[in-house]
Parts: C-alpha cells; structure tokens; sequence
C-alpha cells in the first residue's frame, strides 16, 4: 500500500533580495503598493508541494506515488523523480501547456513574497480518486491544489472511506470557507502552518479546540519555533534542528511532512515523527530549492541522535 500525495506539481523559480521587504512597505499606503525589487540571483528548481512531500518520503524509504496534472515541459523532472524512488504512474501530462509555476523572492530575514502560475494544475480536477484501487491506497496527502481538485479529493476520500491528510496551505485564501470546513471535518489529520491555522479559524468559524476535535490530530508548524502536535487534547512540542546554514526556507515544510508520515509508517510514537519532521525539514532549509538536499538512512539516523533521543528506535531505517 501507498501513500498518494497529490497537490501542485510546479517549478520553482526562487530569487533572492539583498535587502529588507519591510525597509519597502509604507505602512499608510496599503492600499496603493507599487513595489520592485532589484534581485541579485535566480534559479529554476522542482518544486510542488506533491513532489516536494514524496521526495522527502522517498529519501527516508517510502514508495510514494504522485498524483497530479503537469505540462508538456516536465519530461526531464518526472524522469528525475523517478530515479529518485518516485512513482509517477498517476501523473497526466496535458498537452499545449506548461506545468505550474512558482515564483518567489526572499529577504535577508527568510521573508518570502510570492506568486504561483496555475498552468496544467487547472486540470487536475478532472482526474479522480475513485480511479485508484482501494488495496494500493493507505494514506491520501491532499496539498495545495487547484481548489475545484482539493474539494473533489476531499469528497471523494470520505465516500470512498480513504484516510486522508489535509493540507490546504496557501490555498486557504482560494477555497471556499464550507470547502475548508468540509475538509477539516472529514480528514484524518490536518497539517498547516501557524499563520494558515489562525486563517482557516476565520474564515471557516471553527475554533481551535473545534478543529483539534474533527480529526485524529493536528500538526501545526511554526518555523524556527519548531512544531505543536495535537493528538485532540494532548499536545507534543517539537523543536526545530538548528541548520548548519540557512540557504532557503521554500520547501521546508513540505520535507517535514515527508519526515513525519515516514515515521508513522514505520509505527513510531508521535515525539519520534514529529522530530523527524523536524529534521528532515532542516536537511531542506540548508539547501536552495526544494529537493536539493540528499542523505543516507544512516547520516539521517546519526544526525537525529545529535539532537535527540530515539531509544533505538530509528535502528528500523538502517
């Protein structure tokens, strides 16, 4: 059985901003913000939440499977994928488009601006879960998207009784509140960011101790603070693995996500996997672009005991 990540599958095109946003932004001219910034580098990197996430699960073991719509540019990336232990079996290609686009500039303080060009994403509501064969299926990841698609999967998990984990990222400010609320309430688990967390409770109504009770449990991530883990009432601190260098915070929380589920496939207790998020997301940080950084099971192993106490239990990875 597998784990289906689906979500966005795009490049990312990430410049750097030798300079402050904030020095930039008048306060009393909100309303009327016309800003450039001169950039001092670009790269084009694979990027995606989807791929993102299995990346990092497959660097610890897993064999996830993508799921998703791309353009007639990604031959090169999905071969990459696949040499990197990345089933692309439900990947569709379509044809006279590109595949999704990221753009994003980052200040001195890890500041990000952003735009995100939909491209063949668009047409990822036409594919279905109910095409998968339910004795492959373990766990469904369902990461921004395009919001029709998100909507569907999510429905279609619950119909189809498929656990699945929602995480609607920065796709909170495109679904509609019922779509949000609806997904929450028939998730296994919900993975956000502490800022998207504070949007999804204004926008669907629901408060924080409503939203911890419709799943089984909550991972909230919050950067250099580290993470919360919230199995209903009781809560799991977990905190950050200091980098070697900051090289780029694109990515990062998507290389948790990957750390953690592995731990939970491998039946770990929620401290270990919520640390091994945590790790794996560091591994990212100190890399540019998103599916840069690289490590065996053992360096992961040995690195993890630097900085915390597994008791033997990640003797299972190597």
């Amino acid at each position: 059985m597998s784990i289906i990540c689906t979500g966005s599958i795009a490049y990312d095109y990430l410049m750097s901003f030798p300079g402050y946003f904030k020095d930039h932004i008048i306060p009393d001219k909100l309303d009327s913000i016309s800003l450039s910034f001169l950039v001092d580098s670009m790269v084009r990197q694979r990027g995606g939440t989807a791929p993102n996430i299995a990346y990092n699960l497959a660097l610890l073991g897993e064999k996830p499977k993508l799921m998703g719509t791309v353009g007639e540019d990604f031959d090169d990336y999905g071969a990459w994928l696949r040499n990197n232990g990345v089933d692309t079996s439900l990947v569709e290609v379509i044809d006279g488009v590109y595949t999704a686009s990221f753009f994003a500039n980052t200040d001195l303080s890890n500041n990000q601006i952003a735009s995100f060009y939909t491209g063949a994403m668009a047409y990822a509501k036409d594919l279905s879960i109910k095409n998968l064969v339910k004795s492959d299926v373990d766990l469904v990841v369902i990461s921004p998207n395009d919001p029709t698609a998100m909507a569907k999967y999510a429905q279609e998990c619950e119909e189809l009784n498929f656990p699945y984990l929602y995480d609607p990222g920065q796709q909170v400010v495109r679904n509609a509140p019922d779509d949000i609320r609806d997904g929450i309430i028939g998730a296994q688990s919900l993975f956000i960011n502490e800022y998207e967390f504070e949007l999804i409770q204004k926008h669907t109504g629901m408060s924080a101790e409503a939203i911890r009770n419709e799943v089984e449990f909550v991972v909230i991530t919050c950067g250099e603070c580290g993470s919360d883990i919230w199995v209903k009432d009781n809560h799991f601190k977990i905190p950050a693995v200091a980098p070697k260098k900051v090289a780029d915070p694109t990515g990062v929380g998507d290389a948790f996500r990957g750390g953690f589920l592995r731990g939970q496939r491998l039946g770990l207790d929620w401290q270990t996997c919520g640390q091994m998020g945590a790790l794996a997301a560091t591994y990212c940080l100190e890399n540019r672009g998103t599916q840069n950084h690289t490590y065996t099971h053992l360096e992961f192993v040995q690195r993890y005991r630097e900085n915390f106490d597994d008791q033997g239990a990640l003797d299972i990875l190597i």
